[in-house]
């Protein structure tokens, strides 16, 4: 053998006699298992995104604070509302999929058409007022919904268009 394969081959069984055989003690060496302890931990806030919580109590801060939906969808009033949202909300919002702000997909199993009404007309006032608009600014990077001063009439045409949504 030559002396750079007896350097090598000593080499490596030095390596292997040092990380081999060696156990830890149970009670004071390091493991990766999460060791039960008898301290109760103090409850935990909810880990729910504001955008996926609901809240069919809330009407918002604005100008809507009542509005009954029919039954049926206004399909003349949805093909409007869609054309109002891809001019004017398309640049933060996808209709189906979390962008620069949240999905309208199934928003009215989690909001009130008050709520949503009033935070299309009134961004800013349920900003600064409502808890729940305040959470979605934390959850959407401090991003807020800009006003796009629409009228009550194309704000409610949005809105049928989010109930056409699937």
């Amino acid at each position: 053998m030559t002396t750079i394969q007896k350097l090598l081959t000593l080499f490596f069984t030095i390596i292997l006699v040092s990380c081999g055989g060696k156990k830890e003690k149970e009670e004071g060496g390091f493991s990766y298992e999460k060791k039960s302890t008898t301290t109760q931990q103090a409850p935990t806030v909810s880990n729910v995104a504001a955008s996926q919580k609901i809240d069919l109590n809330n009407k918002g801060v604005g100008p809507v604070t009542t509005l009954e939906l029919p039954a049926e969808i206004d399909t003349d009033m949805a093909a409007h509302g869609a054309e109002v949202y891809t001019k004017m909300c398309t640049a933060c919002h996808r209709p189906t999929k979390k962008f620069i702000g949240p999905a309208p997909l199934g928003i009215l199993e989690r909001r009130t058409p008050e709520w949503i009404m009033n935070m299309i007309l009134n961004p800013e006032n349920m900003i600064v007022n409502d808890p729940l608009a305040k959470e979605l600014l934390t959850e959407f990077n401090g991003a807020p919904m800009a006003n796009q001063n629409l009228t009550q009439e194309e704000a409610r045409a949005v809105l049928e268009y989010f109930r056409t949504l699937k």
